[in-house]
């Protein structure tokens, strides 16, 4: 389905804010069966080539710019071409500095292989359940039609839609589910028995991932920097209208993520949360990531941070760019003496073992999948049993401290269990008592 195909068809409606184009509810698994796992990402362009038209199927989204005045479809396709082009001359530059392409495609396959071996070995195999995993890219190849082709040549029998986009949002992880939708209602797409991960914002494992990443990042300061370091979380930001007047639930779920971070880390270091990538004058999530960097070196005197990029899962151009590159230099400009940025979390194993249970999670099972987790990361078996994501309680609001100068309070992340610490299987890091935290936005 071509950008303008998808235009012509699209509408807005509430279940894009819901994440409710298919189910949440369990699929019914049976012996023989072979499940579908795809993968739902943004994509990145291979080579420079790609850049002008990754751009403008990027820009011809109105799950992402749905502005009425440029609907028509002949005016947005000559509209989007136009920036496109002009556009990829500068955007060019940027992946040229990461080595001419993005990342975010190699490092997608190397997550869905090993999460496809990671549900064979430890699942599949004593169901005899085939998963087999897919990949299905928003704006580049490999598209959400590559994935319906190979799926129809595997003989797949059912469908798990996994987005690595921990916090659901509108302008991700709604857009791929609003686009396959389109994809089975023009008959591009069979009607699997389907079911949807919402989010994994608080899985252990992924919070867990996370806190290794820091810790694997702190190791580049030395140990008097290490003393003075502050965390600064950033992700993604998104129009503050989403929030404000769609209550997109995007901005709460990623402060759900710090807040419940920071608690298994026990505060050991003074944080912060900022929003990246503003583009256009409408008004977005605060703080911006340079703004926040700026009061920090001026008001607070902050000498040595280190920049954990919260939301993406794979290193790609704003990551390795635009925190790594385009960032650093606004920082250093400010007074930051050591600015750090960790690495996204790709294939780490543990976060692998969270797209598993976020996976198996939504699963009826012919076998108690409890007994099957043999705890890839050293943890003991089955210390919070997994539940289908819908049947989580949410964290109570009045526990979170970590929030937005605007927050609506729009949800709550699901707890996966009411002991963080034993279900991360591992004792946090000890307390600094030297340390003054801070939990500002």
């Amino acid at each position: 389905m071509t950008p303008r195909e998808f235009l012509s068809v699209y509408e807005y409606d509430k279940r894009i804010i819901r994440g409710t184009y298919f189910p949440s509810q369990p699929l019914d698994i049976e012996k023989g069966d072979t499940v579908g796992v795809v993968l739902m990402n943004l994509g990145g362009p291979d080579t420079l080539e790609d850049v002008e038209p990754f751009l403008y199927n990027l820009f011809m989204d109105p799950a992402i710019i749905d502005i009425p005045l440029i609907g028509q479809t002949f005016i947005r396709d000559w509209l989007c071409k136009f920036i496109a082009s002009r556009r990829s001359k500068f955007v060019r530059e940027d992946y040229e500095m990461i080595g001419g392409g993005s990342p975010i495609n190699r490092l997608t396959r190397e997550q869905s292989k090993a999460l496809s071996d990671h549900l064979n070995r430890h699942y599949g195999q004593a169901a005899d359940v085939d998963f087999k995993t897919y990949i299905a890219m928003r704006y580049w190849k490999p598209f959400s039609e590559d994935a319906v082709r190979e799926m129809k040549e595997d003989g797949v029998d059912k469908v798990v839609l996994l987005p690595l986009y921990p916090h659901y949002s509108k302008t991700t992880t709604g857009s791929s589910l609003v686009f396959w939708k389109a994809l089975e209602e023009e008959g591009e797409l069979p009607e699997y028995p389907t079911t949807t991960v919402f989010e994994y914002a608080t899985n252990p494992k992924y919070i867990r991932a996370l806190s290794e990443r820091i810790d694997e990042g702190l190791q580049r300061f030395t140990p008097e920097e290490r003393e003075e370091v502050h965390l600064l979380f950033s992700a993604h930001g998104t129009p503050l209208r989403e929030m404000k007047e769609r209550r997109d639930p995007y901005c709460c779920l990623v402060h759900s993520t710090v807040n419940q971070l920071m608690k298994y880390r026990e505060h050991d270091y003074p944080f912060h949360t900022a929003f990246q990538s503003k583009v256009g004058p409408a008004k977005w999530l605060t703080p911006a990531t340079p703004d926040k960097l700026e009061e920090l070196a001026e008001e607070h005197d902050v000498k040595n941070v280190l920049v954990i990029p919260v939301a993406f899962v794979t290193d790609h151009v704003e990551t390795s760019f635009e925190l790594d590159i385009e960032v650093r230099e606004e920082a250093e400009e400010f007074g930051i003496e050591r600015y750090e940025v960790t690495s996204g979390l790709n294939s780490h194993p543990l976060f692998i073992e969270a797209l598993a249970e976020s996976t198996m999670a939504q699963l009826n099972y012919p076998i108690d999948v409890n007994t099957l987790r043999h705890g890839g990361d050293g943890a003991p078996t089955g210390q919070y049993p997994l539940q289908p994501l819908d049947k989580l309680p949410r964290y109570p609001q009045e526990e979170r401290d970590v929030r937005c100068p605007n927050c609506d309070c729009v949800t709550e992340a699901r707890c996966w269990t009411d002991d963080m610490q034993a279900a991360v299987g591992s004792v946090a890091p000890a307390q600094d008592e030297t340390k003054t935290p801070a939990n500002d936005a």
